[in-house]
C-alpha cells in the first residue's frame, strides 16, 4: 500500500513572499525554516537591514513537518539554557501573534515501557535540577490515574512546563511578523553560492541576482552541508526520513505530548493527534555517508537498530548519488532543481502507528488517519547543532538541529542574531562550535532519551 504524501506545507503551497531583492543588505539569511526566520526577525528588530532567501516556500520542509513539541525535557545539557530562552520567546511571540501559533503549555512526557528505561529517565533528573526544570518521574500508580485506560507503561518522566505549537501555521506567521519589521523575504529564490572575492565575503549570488552583504547566515536545514561543501567548507551532515501522521478529531484523552519506545503523540489544535513512530527512521546511503563515516560511527553504534537503510536517495535529494557537489553560480544549482524536499511517508510505519496506538489505548481503538507525510531531519555526528561563525569571516551557520529544532528555534534565532552582531549571546556555545568536527574534538553524543 502506498500513502500519498500530504504535508502541511509542500510543493503545491502558494508562494506568499515575493519582495524584490535589494542590491545590498546588512545580513542575508539563506533558508526559510524556523532558525532562519527567527534570526531574520530578531536582526530586523535590532535595526539591521535583512534579506531572507528561500529556495521554495517558508517552512516547506522540516520546520512544518515536525511533531510540534516545544520541550526542554531530554535535551543535551548545553541546549537547555537556549531552550529556556526559546520558551520565553515563544510566549512573547504568542502575545504578538495570538492563537495562530497554537502555543499551549501542556507538558511533555516520556513513557517508560520497562524499569531500565525508567531508570534512565530518573538519572536525567540531575540535569533537570541543575537548570531549574520542573521535571519529575511518575510511578505506575500516578500514571494510571491520569491515563486510566492505557496499557503497558511502568512510569514516566514528565516536564509540565513544556509546550506544544502548530508548526505549519507558526513559522509562516513569524515570517509575516519579520516582514512587518522590515525583513525582505523572497520565496522561490535559491541562493546559488557565496560571493567571495580575494578571500573576503562580499555577499551572495541568487538565481534572481546578487545581493551585497558582509554577513551571511546559512540556515538551510538538510541542504546546509551541500551548500557549505560548494563553498569549500567541511560540514558533516546526514539526513534521515521521518514519517508523521495526523488523525481525524479524537476525544481529548491527553492534552500534551508524549512518547514511548514505539510511538509519539501530541494533541493538535484541530482536535486530532499528531502521531509518529518514535525515533524509527529511514536512511538513504549516499556519497556523504562514506565521506563522514568515521565521525558518525558512535551514532551508528547507538541508533542503528532504529534505522532502515536504503541504497539510494531519490533524484535531486541533497545526498543523492547524482546530485552535483560543485556548481557555478552562473547557472542553475541543485536548490533550484528541488524547491521543496518532499519524501513520501512509509505506509508500513503509518499502519504500525495505528496498531501501536490501538494497543496502548484500547478504549479509543485504531485511529483514522487524516493525512500523512514525511520530512528529512538533518543531523550532525553528535546530534547537537552547529551555531557559529565559520572559518570564512562573516559566514555563519545554524544547522544540524537534529529533529528537535522547532521548539528551540526562537532561541537559536536570538543566539544567531547576537553572534552576527558580534554581541554576547549570554550562553556558552562551545558545544556548538563549527570547528569541533575539524580539530579532533571527540564526538560526544547527545542524550538520546
Amino acid at each position: 500500500m502506498t500513502i500519498r504524501s500530504d504535508p502541511p506545507i509542500g510543493p503545491s503551497t502558494p508562494v506568499q513572499f515575493t519582495a524584490p531583492l535589494p542590491d545590498a543588505a546588512d545580513v542575508v539569511v539563506i533558508g526559510g525554516g524556523i532558525a532562519g526566520v527567527t534570526t531574520a526577525f530578531y536582526l530586523a528588530r535590532d535595526g539591521l537591514k535583512v534579506v531572507l532567501c528561500e529556495k521554495g516556500v517558508i517552512a516547506g520542509e522540516q520546520s512544518s513537518r515536525n511533531w510540534g513539541w516545544v520541550r526542554a525535557q531530554g535535551r543535551d545539557e548545553a541546549e537547555i539554557p537556549i531552550m529556556l530562552t526559546a520558551r520565553r520567546l515563544w510566549k512573547a511571540l504568542a502575545q504578538e501573534l495570538g492563537d495562530v501559533l497554537g502555543l499551549t503549555t501542556c507538558g511533555v512526557t516520556y513513557l517508560a515501557n520497562d524499569a531500565a528505561t525508567l531508570a534512565r529517565y530518573e538519572a536525567w533528573l540531575d540535569v533537570a535540577s541543575r537548570h531549574g526544570l520542573d521535571s519529575r518521574v511518575m510511578g505506575q500508580g500516578e500514571l494510571a490515574s491520569v491515563l486510566p485506560h492505557a496499557a503497558g507503561w511502568v512510569g514516566a518522566l514528565t516536564t509540565p512546563s513544556d509546550m506544544r505549537a502548530e508548526p505549519a501555521s507558526a513559522v509562516p506567521a513569524i515570517a509575516g511578523l519579520a516582514v512587518a519589521e522590515g525583513v525582505t523575504i523572497r520565496e522561490n529564490c535559491a541562493v546559488r553560492a557565496l560571493d567571495v572575492q580575494g578571500g573576503e565575503l562580499r555577499g551572495v549570488v541568487t538565481e534572481a541576482g546578487s545581493v551585497r552583504a558582509e554577513r551571511v547566515l546559512l540556515a538551510g536545514g538538510a541542504w546546509s552541508g551541500l551548500f557549505a561543501g560548494n563553498a569549500g567548507l567541511h560540514l558533516p551532515q546526514l539526513s534521515v526520513r521521518a514519517t508523521v501522521a495526523a488523525t481525524v478529531p479524537i476525544a481529548d484523552f491527553w492534552p500534551g505530548a508524549a512518547a514511548d519506545d514505539r510511538f509519539a503523540f501530541r494533541r493538535r489544535a484541530d482536535g486530532g493527534y499528531t502521531l509518529a513512530p518514535g525515533t524509527a527512521h529511514d536512511f538513504w546511503i549516499g556519497p556523504a555517508s562514506f565521506r563522514h563515516l568515521r565521525q558518525y560511527l558512535p551514532m551508528m553504534r547507538r541508533d542503528l537498530a532504529q534505522t532502515s537503510l536504503k541504497p539510494a536517495a531519490p533524484k535531486g535529494f541533497p545526498d543523492a548519488w547524482r546530485t552535483p557537489r560543485r556548481w557555478s553560480p552562473d547557472g542553475p544549482s541543485p536548490f533550484e532543481a528541488m524547491r521543496v524536499l518532499n519524501p513520501d511517508p512509509v505506509a508500513a510505519r503509518v499502519t504500525k502507528l495505528q496498531d501501536d496506538f490501538a494497543s496502548a489505548f484500547p478504549q479509543i481503538g485504531r485511529p483514522q488517519i487524516r493525512a500523512a507525510w514525511a520530512g528529512m531531519i538533518d543531523t550532525t555526528p553528535d546530534q547537537v547543532p552547529v551555531l557559529d561563525e565559520t572559518s570564512l569571516p562573516g559566514f555563519f551557520i545554524a544547522t544540524g538541529l537534529s529533529g528537535h529544532g522547532f521548539g528551540i528555534g526562537p532561541g537559536i534565532g536570538r543566539v544567531m542574531a547576537d553572534l552576527i552582531q558580534n554581541r554576547d549571546p549570554g550562553h556558552d556555545l562551545s558545544r556548538f562550535r563549527f570547528a569541533r568536527f575539524l580539530d579532533g574534538t571527540p564526538v560526544t553524543l547527545g542524550p538520546g532519551l
